[in-house]
């Protein structure tokens, strides 16, 4: 009788252990819908906080994933771990989606993060000493962006007609002789300590608490092409509770709060 009471048991503590691994969809409270989103922390993270009590109110349990690189969160849309991702701008998506083959879509146009270049060695873009080593990002996306800026300020000359898609390649000029360092965007506000300047995007310059309106030497125009948008796999577009975080990221709240949280290093879209 021992012996069968241990063979139950040892069954029943299988039977449950195969139950705790099944799925990675979190199971939503009752009456509501769970809306699992990638997110880079700042400002991402941070304007998705603003719109999760929104949505609770109607139905929608956002659960909001931070993430550190430019890689993950796409792939985990594509993959079904994530309903949606926010942390990206048009042309990163366009050129990641296409190369890899994702089914991805853009839903919403939330913001702006005007990138800027950084220093901690001088004061101003002039002042580059030849042969300075500059620091930008290694995706070709934000690392044309960067390059690009480096042109508005005078730092170098590109070859006409390659605007931001732009790579070290295509420099036609550099009349100090700068040096082109290729990093991993979020390495780039680390990198200060070891380079005469960086080129950021706002979300990691902000991370490492600079202020790109006082921070920059120079820094984007309002105009800027780069905004920031929510993706999620074609398809899902009119899901309902994809058309209600649509609704929240464009709302009036979150103008207000972008406007007075970031004063102009982060600029609403809507």
């Amino acid at each position: 009788m021992k012996r069968l009471t241990w063979i139950i048991m040892a069954i029943l503590a299988v039977a449950l252990a195969v139950a705790g691994c099944g799925g990675n969809k979190p199971a939503a409270p009752a009456g509501k819908t769970v809306v699992k989103i990638g997110a880079t922390a700042v400002p991402h993270a941070e304007i998705l906080q603003v719109v999760k009590p929104i949505l609770d109110k109607e139905g929608v349990d956002l659960q909001i994933v931070e993430m550190s690189d430019y890689v993950r969160p796409n792939l985990a849309v594509a993959d079904k771990e994530l309903d949606a991702n926010f942390f990206q701008h048009i042309p990163y998506l366009n050129k990641f989606a296409s190369e890899r083959n994702l089914q991805l879509a853009n839903v919403a146009a939330v913001h702006i993060e005007p990138m800027g270049i950084y220093s901690k060695k001088i004061k101003n873009i002039n002042e580059l000493a030849n042969g300075a080593e500059v620091a930008i990002p290694n995706d070709p996306t934000n690392g044309g962006r960067a390059l690009a800026l480096l042109a508005k300020a005078g730092v170098i000359t590109l070859k006409e007609g390659v605007g931001v898609n732009a790579t070290v390649s295509d420099i036609t000029a550099n009349p100090k002789n700068i040096k082109i360092r290729e990093l991993e965007a979020p390495q780039l506000p680390r990198a200060l300590d070891d380079v005469a300047a960086s080129v950021i995007n706002t979300n990691y310059a902000l991370e490492a608490k600079l202020v790109p309106t006082k921070d920059a030497l120079v820094i984007e125009q309002k105009d800027s092409p780069y905004v920031n948008i929510l993706v999620v796999r074609k398809g899902d577009e009119n899901r309902p509770e994809i058309q209600k975080l649509v609704k929240a990221l464009t709302s009036e709240d979150v103008k207000k709060f972008i406007n007075e949280k970031y004063q102009g290093a982060v600029v609403p879209a809507f």
